[in-house]
Parts: structure tokens; sequence; C-alpha cells
């Protein structure tokens, strides 16, 4: 058992816990949901959110509270919150097993989120593979609603939740926020140009909330417990509360571990994770999913929180840490990120579209020895390229993985052309005697 308080995965832990509605309500759930609602006045519950210090948990790390403050003041109509459940960063896999194992938890997040920003009406956009979590999902939105915690009149109060799935297709690029709305309208997911934002031109062009669905689970926590409480953990004032890793590669158990903010990768990988699989060093590793840009062995002390990693070049992202072993091949390994990438580009942008594919191009040449020197500068020509010139946030994920090997495994890559150089050599032969 881990020496820290365990709150997003505590009820899973317990044997027997199945996440029904009788689990979670013996397990303490919708207390929360029955404290505030009718009781504490929406704008109160936001307060205590911005006062807890959450962070989005989705990839960016917005402040909750304040993305939620964005919506406009006195607006009479419409609003939509979003769920995204749209889980397919490489290497993430913990919004899965909190919808699988406690989805409850997740709903009495969103019904609380609800109540906050007075949205009537809530999407859970599910990626399209999760067949048996929108399947879950759906049966414990019938509990509720028989339950009366969503719907109409929720615990007697007039106040009105509803909760729908909606299940993607398989496209990475609608974990976007805009592109994410898009397809929840029904058209193709692509990223849309802000501002305007969600805030005032979300959902059917109508102020609308995007959260992740590990930013939803912390709320009943929060308003359960109080916001100070949740902001004396981690490491306070910005980077507060738990956060679920996912603990993937050369490790010896690989799974998701919830730590305190403000731990070390080393405490991760070598106490919670139990350490390398073999007995050879660790080499490398990526902090936040595939977008996030490697790690070296000179970074494992760095705390998992959102300014030291960043000031170590990198980002926590969606909190995917995968671990590379001495001996992993790096310029291999970028490759097969940057073929991730150039797959899952959705087109819209010349430089995401085009440069995506020379990289792909100029990787696969070098990584088969038929490099020359110059292609190095070709990739980094092309990711500079590519960053700061897309709508979103996806063409500068996407030079991570180049970039960041480059910098770090430089050699690595020469030894390759080095390689190519010598195969490509005529060998002269002295010549005989006539």
């Amino acid at each position: 058992m881990p020496k820290h308080e365990l709150i997003l995965l505590k009820n899973m832990m317990q044997p027997g816990y199945t996440g029904s509605l009788q689990d979670y309500e013996r397990a303490g759930g919708y207390q929360a949901l029955r404290k505030v609602v009718g009781k504490v006045p929406p704008v109160e519950v936001t307060a205590m959110v911005m006062k807890s210090g959450l962070r989005g948990r989705g990839g960016a790390g917005f402040p909750t509270g304040v993305k939620w403050g964005f919506l406009p003041k006195g607006y009479q109509g419409p609003r939509y919150l979003c769920c995204n459940a749209d889980e397919s960063e490489p290497g993430t896999f913990k919004d899965r097993q909190l919808i699988e194992r406690d989805p409850h938890q997740i709903l009495e997040g969103i019904v609380l989120a609800c109540y906050a920003i007075g949205a009537e009406t809530a999407y859970i956009y599910i990626r399209g593979e999760f067949v048996l979590g929108a399947r879950i999902l759906e049966q414990a939105i019938a509990e509720a609603r028989t339950a009366g915690y969503i719907g109409a009149n929720i615990l007697g109060a007039n106040i009105t939740a509803n909760v729908w799935v909606h299940r993607g297709a398989g496209a990475y690029i609608c974990g976007e926020e805009t592109a994410l709305l898009e397809s929840l309208e029904g058209k193709r997911g692509l990223p849309r140009v802000k501002p305007p934002f969600p805030a005032t031109h979300g959902l059917y062009n109508k102020p609308t909330v995007v959260n992740n669905i590990e930013t939803l689970a912390n709320l009943p926590h929060i308003v359960g417990r109080g916001p100070e409480w949740f902001a004396s953990i981690g490491s306070p004032p910005k980077s507060t509360g738990t956060r679920v890793f996912c603990v993937s590669g050369h490790v010896k158990g690989p799974g998701n571990y919830e730590v305190p903010m403000g731990i070390t990768f080393r405490e991760l990988i070598y106490e919670h994770a139990g350490g390398m699989r073999s007995d050879k060093p660790l080499k490398a590793f990526i902090p936040g999913g595939a977008s996030a840009p490697f790690l070296t062995p000179s970074h494992l002390d760095v705390k998992l929180d959102f300014e030291s990693v960043a000031a170590a070049g990198s980002m926590l992202g969606s909190g995917g840490v995968t671990v590379m072993e001495e001996g992993t091949d790096m310029v291999w390994a970028a490759l097969r990120l940057m073929e991730f990438f150039y797959h899952e580009s959705c087109g819209k942008c010349s430089p995401c579209r085009e440069g995506s594919s020379w990289l792909v191009q100029t990787m696969r040449r070098i990584v088969a020895k038929r490099g020359r020197m110059e292609d190095l500068e070709t990739l980094v020509d092309l990711c500079k390229n590519i960053e700061g010139r897309t709508v979103c946030a996806f063409g500068d994920a996407s030079v991570a993985p180049i970039m960041s090997t480059l910098k770090h495994w430089r050699p690595e890559y020469v030894a390759l052309i080095q390689q190519a150089e010598a195969a490509n050599l005529i060998k002269l032969e002295p010549a005989g005697r006539h």
C-alpha cells in the first residue's frame, strides 16, 4: 500500500468494490452533491475549485476554476459541459481505469461542475475504442438518474443536469477541445481557430467548458473535504492535489500510480513502479505522454509538478511516463512516435500536414542507414517551421520526439549517418601489374 492517502483510486483499491451505485454510496459517494445542490450558491462552488488550486489533468494544466470563470456573466441561454474522455495519447491509460472502475465518481464530478457553471446538459466524449467504458458509463448514468442524481429536479431541488455519452470514431485530434466540439456537432473533427474560445463560443456556438475525466473526478473530494484540504496536498501553491501517472515501458511494475504532486521521477519510477525491469540502467523517459519532450537520467530528481518539469524542458502533459532502458535505439523511438503523429495529423494546417510527412521520410532514411549529415539540419528546419505555425498545439507536440532526441542523443543520429556514408564509399583497389 502507498504511504500517502489515495483519493481518486481509493475506492477501486477496496476488496469487492464493483463501482456500482450502491458501492459508491457506501464509500461516501454523492455526499458532496447533497452538500451543495440547492444549499450553496453555484458561484461559491466555483470559488472552492479556485481556492483548491486544481489544474487541468488532461495536458495543458490550466487552472480549472479560472477556466470556469471565463464563461460570460449574466448569459441566460444554454451552457454546456463537455467531459473529454478521448484518451488517445500513447502511453496514457489512467482515464480508462477511472471510467471502468469508478464511474460514479466521474458522474458526481460532472454534475457538480454543471451546477457550478449553470449547464443543464453535459456530454462525455469517449474514445470510440473504449466500448466497455462507454457501456459502463451508460449503466452508471441510468443508475444515477433513477436515484435522482442526474436529470430534472436533482435531489428535489430545481436543478437539471442531463448527461449523455458520445463515442468518438478513433481520431486522436478530437482530444483537442475544439476538434472535440466539432465532432460532437456531427462535423469532421478539425480544430477551430481561436479566438473565439469555447467559453464564449463553444458547442453549438454557446458558452462551453471542456474538462478532462481526471479533473472532474477530483471535484467530489474538493467539495466534500474542502479546498484547503486539497490545496495542502502536493506542491502548493501551483501544483496541488494528487495526480494519476501511467508508468509503462522498461519497468518491473507498469501501471497507474496516484501520487502527490511534487514527488520526484526517481520516486515514481524506482519506488512506486519497482525500478528497471532488468539490470540495465535507465536511459530515457517521457514524462507526460507522447507529446512531451524526452528527458534523461539527469532529470530523475526533477519534481513532478508543472513548473519543475517545464523548467527541465518538458511538460507533465497527460501523465503518461514511458521509461526506456540503456540499449534503446533513441532514433527509432523518435521515428515510431513521429509516425504516430504523421498518421493522426488532421491535415488542416499545411506546416503540420506536409512537415510531418517530410519528417517521417527523413527519419526513415536515417534509420535505414541511408541518411546524410545534412539531414540533421533538414530535421531541425522542418521542426522549426511546424512549431508555432498551426491552429492547435498538435504541431508543437509532433516535433517534440525529434527535437528532444536530437538535443540529448545526437551522437546516435550521427552514428547511423556515418554508417551510411561508410557503406557508400567506393573501395579503390590497387592496380595490378601490366
